[in-house]
């Protein structure tokens, strides 16, 4: 793990105190080890390295304060980005959906070696949930476009909940008929923070 590379390119990182990092910093470590070690495997991803992974997973937390965030969802979180990353910063509960069983064990594996007990791992898709709860913000890294996904997502949400999404160069052509929400922009990401005080334009 190249922790300069993340040092270098997260800035949130210096408002943690030396014992805070290290710790941080340990975590992303053992999650690296099983990554790898799981991928051999499984093949769960096709990832040769982590740290762009952890930084495009991160790095919306130089542009936002998401400390409001008291309990959150991640659609298709795959091998946990950024579900799993948000999570660990946050110290939010979150509620990661991952209908592969093969990603979702690793979900597993990972919430229990990093001990992180503020995550609860769904194997299933989330429009077959037959849980109800509404959550503070709602992620999802490049899963489908926005109408689909608060389609998916109907159970979840209300006027104060947030979108957080993980996009390319085509999201202002899904965003087309909102008149409120913000983009943030990372070498070719975009994240687009979006108020669900608009999503009726969208559904």
């Amino acid at each position: 793990m190249n922790v300069s590379e993340l040092e270098k390119n997260l800035n949130f990182l210096q408002d943690f105190d030396s014992s805070k990092k290290e710790t941080f910093f340990k975590r992303l470590k053992i999650y690296e080890e099983l990554f790898f070690s799981y991928q051999k495997v499984h093949n769960i991803s096709n990832f040769k390295s982590l740290e762009f992974e952890i930084i495009d997973s991160l790095k919306i937390l130089d542009f936002k304060n998401l400390n409001f965030v008291k309990n959150a969802i991640d659609v298709g979180s795959g091998a946990g980005f950024p579900g799993v990353f948000l999570a660990l910063v946050l110290g939010s509960k979150f509620y990661l959906f991952e209908p592969n069983k093969k990603k979702a064990a690793f979900l597993f594996l990972i919430k229990s070696e990093l001990k992180l007990t503020n995550l609860s791992i769904k194997t299933e898709r989330i429009e077959a949930s037959t849980e109800f709860f509404t959550a503070d913000l709602i992620s999802s890294r490049a899963l489908t476009n926005v109408r689909d996904l608060l389609k998916l997502c109907i159970k979840f949400y209300d006027k104060n909940t947030f979108f957080l999404l993980y996009k390319g160069s085509k999201l202002e052509d899904e965003l087309k008929e909102v008149k409120e929400y913000e983009i943030f922009s990372y070498n070719k990401r975009k994240y687009c923070f979006l108020s669900c005080s608009f999503c009726n334009a969208l559904k």
